[in-house]
């Protein structure tokens, strides 16, 4: 062989090699390039998977606020309802006429007082004078005080282990806190 011919064939090898090293460098950039594009494709179908659950949160976090402020303005209305309803209550114990006055005075001291108690009506009670003159009061052997005090009806006995409130907002209270929930469900049994 021809040294011309010897360099053709190194050139022909050469050109071969070349291009086996360019399709395997073609072959390993397309997988590459594929690996590449998956990759991308599962991280693109994480982000709108990451993002749809974020929007869903949300959005459950939106309802469940707007049920917890729906909740609240119920609640809201139901006191006021029942806020009206005690305080007509209250109106009409201080409007009650002079037997049924004087009726539950002497029925709160004869479950309140205590011997020796002293009886200090509210400003506005109407009856003190002839409060004065109950049963109860001569049984228990009670004092009435000359003063007033600025209670809402009723009155207070002052008494020498404890004092008792017996003007009618705190009766009312009273009954509001230990019936209030059975009143309540009475009167929202449906709503």
């Amino acid at each position: 062989m021809g040294r011309e011919e010897i360099v053709a064939r190194i050139l022909e090898d050469a050109r071969a090699e070349a291009a086996e090293k360019e399709a395997a460098a073609q072959a390993r950039a397309e997988a590459v390039v594929r690996a590449a594009e998956e990759t991308a494709e599962r991280e693109r179908a994480q982000a709108e998977a990451d993002a749809q659950a974020r929007a869903e949160g949300i959005l459950e976090g939106k309802r469940a606020a707007a049920r917890l402020d729906s909740g609240k303005a119920r609640l809201a209305e139901r006191r006021k309802v029942l806020d009206a309803i005690y305080k007509r209550a209250l109106d009409n114990l201080l409007a009650l006429e002079k037997k049924s006055a004087l009726l539950l005075a002497e029925r709160l001291l004869r479950e309140y007082a205590e011997e020796g108690d002293e009886i200090v009506f509210s400003e506005n009670y109407a009856y003190a004078e002839e409060a004065a003159d109950l049963p109860a009061v001569k049984e228990f052997g009670l004092r009435v005080s000359p003063n007033r005090e600025k209670l809402s009806g009723g009155f207070v006995l002052r008494g020498l282990r404890a004092d008792k409130d017996c003007s009618y907002a705190a009766l009312l209270a009273a009954d509001r806190e230990e019936h209030q929930t059975e009143l309540a469900a009475a009167l929202f049994r449906n709503r």
